[in-house]
């Protein structure tokens, strides 16, 4: 056979099916009218049960790098003609989530109008598991400790910790913002044990955890006699900080009264004691801390203007772990380390379908969410093993994504069902015992009451007591 003949063979559809990448051809109805054989390598799926599906029937649960695909059919100036390595997750034949890289290109017809897609699909798995096995090598290795036990290497924690040194060398009143679990009281620790305050006390103060009665008594003390059942003189925080520096956590919570007490410490280093018109004065550097959008509660009027400028003198913001997923690695060879120590049990890794699955899922409870899935793995997973993904926390292994985007929540099962169920009867009981009191509530489930809040919104529980039926 002469060269001319052996060329005339190689026709687009030879091509097509030699190729490595799986080719995949949708007309303008998302429909698919191509696919070949690295397709079907790929996914599992047969060419003849493939062509004339709707493309959705590949979208994974939670993939929503898909959806900018789809876009390219929509013919917008905003929109790009193409897409070039992005990544996705596919469904296959069999079920798995097969991770992939998707190159894409609109096709037009000669008057400009988009007829289709044109894909290439580059089968991931092999990246992934080297990503995996990096991952697992991270385990293993001493995490970097950025500053005073914070651990994390990301562009974030790097900047965080530049601004926490800055912040220690100055006296100036520091505001540390960032949503619940994400390490404020750590990030207050750091600036107070690198300042020149370190050999002195650091008091800390749950703001959000008293009534304002008590509250005020807790920081500034009072006299015998002040109320019903003050038989002492008692020291307040501040006082017990003179010299130091003290920790107003949950500083959103504070009442109007208490605010106006507040800014006079800070403008005069000055107070009374409840009960008492003898002027104290103390040396005390204020650091606080909230997960409101406090510039928001001073527009409410929920919150003092000049004690919000008087706080945030150096405002921290601490970024939530989702915009450190680089960390995430970091964070569980740290929480491995202090768990082995603590419990003496012998594990020191996570496997790494487990750490993907970590590194998949949102923590919306952030790094303290993260280490009670650790913690929780500690109990459950037998000593000498690697922590795997049915060690996870339910709501960790079972749906990865679920939190990362709405539309991609599946429905929920009769045992999520009966979990849920449980959970609100649980904080309806504690509501009840407490007679309604959020503050009494939180002290008891050693946890903030903005908190009981939000949990008390999830599950549609009313904010106060209900009228009963006499």
């Amino acid at each position: 056979m002469n060269t001319g003949s052996a060329l005339s063979l190689i026709t687009p559809e030879l091509i097509i099916n030699t190729m490595a990448e799986g080719v995949m051809v949708l007309d303008a109805n998302a429909i698919i009218r191509k696919w070949n054989k690295a397709m079907t390598e790929i996914t599992g799926y047969s060419e003849a049960e493939m062509l004339g599906e709707l493309v959705f029937k590949l979208r994974a649960p939670g993939c929503t790098n898909s959806s900018n695909i789809g876009k390219l059919m929509e013919d917008s100036p905003v929109n790009p003609d193409s897409i070039i390595g992005c990544e996705c997750r596919m469904l296959a034949k069999s079920g798995e989530r097969i991770p992939v890289l998707v190159n894409a290109r609109t096709l037009r017809d000669n008057d400009g109008r988009i007829i289709g897609i044109l894909q290439t699909i580059t089968d991931f798995r092999p990246v992934e598991k080297l990503r995996c096995e990096l991952r697992e090598l991270q385990t293993r290795v001493e995490p970097y400790e950025s500053i005073a036990g914070m651990a994390g290497h990301s562009k974030a924690m790097r900047e965080l910790s530049r601004l926490i040194r800055l912040a220690a060398g100055s006296d100036a009143s520091v505001l540390i913002l960032g949503e619940s679990g994400t390490g404020k009281e750590l990030a207050a620790g750091a600036v107070h044990q690198l300042s020149k305050r370190k050999n002195k006390a650091l008091i800390k103060v749950n703001c959000g955890a008293l009534p304002e009665t008590l509250l005020e008594s807790e920081l500034f003390g009072h006299v015998k006699g002040a109320f019903s059942g003050a038989i002492r003189d008692r020291q307040g925080r501040f006082e017990a900080a003179d010299g130091g520096s003290i920790f107003l956590d949950e500083i959103g919570e504070v009442s109007p009264a208490v605010q106006v007490k507040l800014l006079r410490v800070l403008q005069e280093g000055e107070f009374e004691k409840v009960g008492s018109s003898t002027t104290r004065r103390v040396n005390v550097r204020v650091i606080a801390a909230t997960n409101l959008d406090l510039a928001e509660e001073v527009r409410k009027g929920n919150f003092r203007e000049d004690l919000y400028y008087r706080l945030r003198v150096f405002p921290l913001q601490v970024p939530p772990l989702r915009n450190r997923v680089e960390d995430i690695p970091v964070l569980i060879a740290h929480f491995i380390k202090k768990y082995s120590q603590k419990t003496g049990r012998h594990i020191r890794a996570m496997s790494p379908q487990a750490m993907t699955r970590c590194v998949e899922y949102h923590w919306p409870g952030n790094v303290r969410e993260l280490e009670n899935a650790i913690e929780y793995a500690f109990v459950v997973c037998p000593g000498g093993k690697s922590i795997g993904i049915e060690h996870l926390p339910g709501e960790v292994h079972s749906r990865p994504g679920s939190f990362h985007h709405s539309a991609s929540v599946q429905p929920v099962d009769k045992a999520a069902s009966r979990k849920i169920l449980s959970e609100r009867m649980a904080l309806i009981e504690c509501l009840e015992a407490a007679e309604w009191n959020k503050a009494k509530v939180a002290r008891k489930l050693n946890v903030s009451r903005t908190l009981v809040w939000k949990w008390m919104k999830k599950h549609r529980i009313p904010l106060r007591m209900p009228e009963r039926d006499t």
